[in-house]
């Protein structure tokens, strides 16, 4: 039995095509269409239900975050002894042999401290965090969560909430709405400015029609979303990393800080450092790359990658690869041995029997724009 978030009538009033997804009931698409939805959030502002992810608080007894997050760093590798108050920032799970657990995003609130994590891994995460964290209260929260993306995002939010509009790229603050209070960060996941608002599930329907009263606003569901996050060129948990998978290789170093790195002042002290960071010093094996194909052709994730026409082994694979509708052709991510990703080798899909020349590409593959 699949679970409904709380929006999940809202969607199917608004004629939403829905499928599994985590676990979850979660719309596809809306009447007019992904692509459409996709244009609607690189124009005007999209509102994504993303209330499957996992939102977890963290409290301890002292009522300041500070201790919070210098535990955080035994099981992160970032500086969230150096997070302010009132932002935010991605971060990795990883497990004894440095491969990626999870990615998630860690907010100071001041008082305490609240995680975004992936859905699918949400069990696994608080458990992983129970088990290395000490002395503190760890609470999956049951409440809504709206992603509103689009260069008319800051606007639509501001009309209903005139405090965001002080809001900065990965700020985070606890604000009101109609008497109640919500939580929102200026953050997303699809290279938009935007936010992500946590709400009580009971006016989380009301808030969406709210935003939706704004012009150029309108609901995207997951093919949308999707497509967004891989012009953008942000990863998916389950397809371009995974417990398998290092940092380094999947290209996220710039996620370990200096202060982190060797020879920085907080150098390593985090579970799984010894690989992370030796690979941080003298690189990885494998890397992920951009490369986008002919107009007409979407390699999909697993497409097996080719140095010839005939060659007979694969040298790698695509792990996320769709239609990019604002780059105007398909666009891919790929896994590779890092010694054939920087050569000038050429590379072909293998899509339904026939090798597609694929072109290595800069990522993003659009650009970011986010409200700093």
């Amino acid at each position: 039995m699949l679970a409904k978030t709380p929006l999940h009538a809202f969607h199917l009033s608004e004629g939403a095509k829905m499928s599994g997804f985590a676990g979850y009931d979660m719309p596809l698409s809306y009447t007019q269409g992904a692509i459409a939805e996709h244009h609607l959030c690189r124009t005007g502002a999209a509102i994504f239900d993303v209330s499957h992810m996992g939102q977890i608080e963290l409290r301890d007894n002292t009522g300041s975050a500070e201790a919070i997050l210098a535990q955080l760093e035994t099981i992160i590798p970032a500086n969230l002894i150096g997070l302010k108050a009132g932002r935010q920032r991605y971060g990795l799970f990883l497990n004894k042999d440095g491969g990626i657990l999870d990615d998630l995003m860690v907010a100071n609130y001041g008082t305490h401290v609240r995680l975004v994590v992936n859905a699918a891994c949400v069990e696994q995460d608080m458990a992983w965090i129970s088990g290395h964290l000490t002395d503190m209260s760890i609470t999956q929260l049951q409440r809504a969560l709206i992603a509103l993306q689009g260069p008319s995002a800051g606007a639509a939010f501001a009309a209903l909430v005139p405090a965001s509009a002080d809001m900065s790229f990965m700020d985070a603050c606890s604000l009101h709405w109609n008497g109640v209070e919500i939580e929102a960060t200026r953050s997303g996941y699809t290279g938009e400015d935007g936010f992500e608002i946590s709400c009580p599930d009971a006016v989380a329907e009301d808030l969406v029609r709210a935003l939706l009263a704004h012009d150029n606003v309108g609901c995207a569901g997951l093919i949308a979303r999707d497509s967004l996050r891989l012009e953008a060129g942000l990863c998916l948990y389950g397809q371009d990393m995974d417990a398998s998978t290092s940092i380094v290789a999947a290209s996220l170093g710039w996620a370990v800080p200096k202060i982190r790195r060797t020879g920085g002042a907080r150098m390593g002290g985090f579970i799984g450092a010894d690989r992370t960071l030796a690979e941080c010093d003298a690189g990885a094996v494998f890397c992920r790359i951009g490369a986008v194909a002919p107009k007409g052709v979407p390699p999909r994730a697993g497409t097996e990658i080719y140095t010839s026409e005939t060659a007979e082994a694969p040298v790698g694979r695509i792990s996320s690869g769709m239609p990019g509708p604002s780059v105007g052709q398909p666009v891919t991510m790929l896994q590779l041995p890092h010694d054939i990703a920087v050569s000038e080798l050429p590379l072909f899909a293998d899509v339904r029997g026939k090798r597609i020349l694929l072109s290595r590409a800069d990522m993003p593959f659009f650009p970011h724009r986010f409200h700093r």
